[in-house]
């Protein structure tokens, strides 16, 4: 799932993972994201920091919050930096990349899973 406010964006990311052979889905924001998220079970979930509604880590809270989406690998996407190693764990997020991301990189996220 890539969860983006800036279409250009997230439909550029979505094709490339389409490409790769996964199914994708794409959120503009978080709350559309979780409503999403009540029947779309997606190994990875590639997430904006910068939303409108609530923000990337928020999000990636109530995303840890759900039963159904614990094993779900949750990679910040962001155009502010990197945040401080415990907002990372506090929030659940496994993996964090400052926009534009280097595809290699992940690409092994993405590999790996979570953990």
């Amino acid at each position: 799932m890539v969860v983006d406010d800036n279409d250009d964006a997230a439909q550029s990311l979505a094709a490339l993972l389409r490409l790769d052979g996964h199914e994708v889905r794409v959120a503009r924001d978080g709350m559309s994201a979780l409503e999403c998220l009540k029947t779309f079970r997606p190994d990875a979930i590639l997430l904006d920091i910068g939303l409108p509604d609530l923000d990337g880590y928020e999000v990636a809270r109530r995303i840890r919050a759900m039963p159904e989406q614990a094993n779900v690998l949750v990679v910040a996407l962001s155009g502010y930096g990197m945040p401080d190693h415990e907002r990372r764990e506090v929030t659940g997020i496994d993996h964090y990349l400052v926009k534009p991301a280097d595809l290699r990189q992940l690409d092994a996220f993405l590999a790996g899973g979570r953990g």
